[in-house]
């Protein structure tokens, strides 16, 4: 076999555990044999429609067996996969299926108007279409070359930063990281994952998903994230295994189902995509279940820090540590490691860091300095070398010339009982340059009282820390993984208020 790819592994799955369970949808189970019949159907289908080596083809839609057939089937041809955030807009879409020329797209059932994108030539529709063009196309195998150091996906940055950049993952990136997930998790053959976070988030496909398959478990998809429905399905397939951003956790752990679900299955919960709130960490503890918390970005591809079972109670708000195959530094400006609690920034180098930005050469060169990979990301390390991060480097708030990170103060808020959601912003302000400025979201039926809650920080914060102002929301934006828009949070909640505390 020529590929070494991704697009392989159905393939040398169906010929290890043909009979077992790779995917579940709904009532319907897909065994590894399955799998890589389909796969190479798909294949088959998309070569006589012209695609080739190199090529995109991009999927729209939930978490659906076709999105991970179309993964492995573009794998199978030298292609590059490009997955669709499905809760992006129409001109956002077009922006990413243009940058990226893509050729296909495979896409659900359209509740609305497709992107306007005239370089896709080929539309698949997942359904009767996806079907009959599956059952017509030969199913002969194809042994096209692929090497680790071939793109396969394309994976858009979720835009906190301004537009979005497709992140080049190979074949390799993405072994590499699924070889990590095996060693640090502990994965075993009899992993029942419930993959509800999308799979267009590099976490959720990268962190989860295609590590189970790797190893030859079983991935239940679920096309959105719905907490009583997690509790429903964790008890009917005996779920072993899942991942999910801290909005998530936090929903099933204020669940009135909470304390009496049987989750007796469970043995692996991992959290990233943003930091863990300390209470979120205690509550998991407290009902007797190993919370594991990492941290990753999407140009890592993304595990970078992974906190083990071992230390997950005595070393609980670290990321952790490096996973095996990841070398991680915490640096000054100038690339010179910082000292036992110092800030600095994060920094990664190893054989899951992407190979660049598509198409944006300039920018890829950018983001390297001396082959370390330049998070962005603010953090700090222990005497025992564990991580903790701190907040993005532009997020930190300098205020009369201290530092300040929002994510020391935004721990705090989160555990006022009052408090569902919060983040912390820097305003401008005439003394001190800027100042800290809370932004929460009640918990349902709670009226809070601002002067209350910022007094509340008296004592546990130095006083140039405490926010100046505070206003309550009715949400927060995201994006579709989860992670907070702090830029959208200050574009609506950054303007200057009168003398005082102030509430919206």
């Amino acid at each position: 076999m020529r590929n070494e790819g991704v697009g392989s592994w159905p393939a040398r799955r169906a010929r290890k555990t043909p009979h077992r369970t790779a995917l579940v949808h709904g009532d319907r189970s897909t065994d590894y044999r399955t799998l890589h019949t389909r796969t190479t159907r798909l294949a088959r289908a998309l070569r006589a429609r012209g695609v080739r080596r190199g090529d995109r083809v991009a999927y729209l839609g939930p978490n659906h067996p076709a999105y991970l057939e179309t993964l492995f089937a573009a794998g199978v041809l030298g292609a590059v996969f490009v997955p669709l955030n499905t809760r992006l807009a129409g001109p956002e879409l077009a922006y990413q299926l243009a940058d990226s020329g893509t050729r296909v797209l495979v896409h659900a059932p359209a509740r609305t108007a497709l992107p306007d994108a005239p370089e896709v030539r080929t539309y698949v529709e997942v359904g009767a279409d996806y079907e009959e063009l599956l059952a017509s196309a030969d199913g002969e195998p194809i042994d096209e070359p692929v090497t680790p150091d071939d793109t396969c996906i394309i994976m858009y940055t979720s835009g906190t930063t301004g537009r979005p950049k497709g992140a080049m993952l190979t074949h390799g990136n993405l072994t590499w990281n699924a070889v990590n997930v095996l060693v640090d998790t502990d994965l075993t053959a009899d992993e029942r994952a419930l993959v509800s976070a999308p799979l267009f988030h590099t976490a959720g496909l990268n962190m989860l998903t295609l590590p189970v398959l790797l190893k030859g478990g079983t991935c239940v998809l679920v096309e959105s994230f719905d907490p009583q429905a997690t509790f429903d399905l964790v008890e009917r397939h005996r779920i072993t295994f899942m991942f999910g951003v801290p909005t998530m956790f936090d929903q099933i752990a204020r669940h009135p189902r909470w304390p009496v679900a049987d989750l007796t299955s469970l043995r692996t919960l991992t959290c990233g995509g943003s930091p863990v709130p300390t209470p979120l960490i205690a509550a998991y503890q407290e009902r007797g279940l190993t919370f594991l918390q990492g941290y990753g970005m999407t140009e890592a591809a993304p595990g970078t820090l992974f906190l083990d079972a071992e230390h997950a109670v005595g070393k609980a708000g670290s990321a952790g540590v490096p996973h095996f195959f990841s070398d991680v530094r915490v640096v000054r400006p100038d690339l010179a490691p910082v000292d036992v609690g110092e800030t600095g920034e994060v920094v990664v180098r190893g054989p899951h860091v992407m190979s660049g930005y598509w198409g944006l050469p300039e920018e890829s060169a950018a983001s390297f300095a001396d082959g370390w990979f330049r998070s962005g990301d603010a953090a700090r390390v222990d005497a025992d070398g564990y991580v903790y991060i701190v907040d993005r480097m532009k997020d930190m708030i300098i205020s009369g010339g201290e530092n300040v990170y929002p994510a020391e103060i935004e721990d705090l808020l989160l555990a006022h009982p009052g408090i569902a959601e919060c983040a912390v912003i820097g305003v401008p302000d005439d003394r001190w340059g800027e100042v800290p400025r809370a932004v929460v979201v009640p918990e349902a039926g709670v009226d809070l009282d601002p002067d209350e809650v910022l007094a509340s920080l008296a004592g546990r914060l130095a006083k140039y820390k405490i926010p100046k102002s505070l206003m309550v929301a009715d949400e927060l934006p995201r994006t579709a993984s989860g992670k907070l828009l702090k830029s959208r949070v200050r574009k609506h909640f950054g303007h200057r208020l009168p003398q005082g505390k102030g509430t919206s």
